[in-house]
């Protein structure tokens, strides 16, 4: 259920990216409401994954898989710029994020 809630809190990191980039400083009412309320969400269920994860482990996966999330949803969705760099990027992400799971937390 953890690897659930992580999963959630990650989706709602990039929905708070999104809002933020749309907020323009907060000058936005109604993006700033949605990229605070995101923030919440995604918070609440960091906070139940981390039951599960030790702390560090948990915070890690969570802002590096949403870190990613946020480049791939901007190259396919903003049009913004895919190149070797960001892959790699990307890349170096994915295995830390498997050599922490293959460390032997949750």
């Amino acid at each position: 259920m953890s690897w659930l809630y992580l999963g959630i809190a990650v989706i709602f990191e990039i929905a708070v990216a999104l809002s933020a980039s749309k907020a323009k400083g907060f000058t936005h009412a109604g993006w700033t409401a949605a990229t605070l309320l995101s923030g919440g969400i995604a918070t609440f269920f960091l906070s139940l994954a981390l039951l599960t994860f030790d702390v560090g482990v948990g915070y890690a996966l969570w802002t590096s898989v949403a870190g990613a999330g946020i480049v791939v949803v901007g190259a396919l969705f903003l049009g913004q710029r895919l190149d070797w760099r960001k892959l790699l990027g990307i890349l170096a992400v994915v295995v830390g994020v498997v050599g922490l799971q293959l460390s032997g937390t949750a």
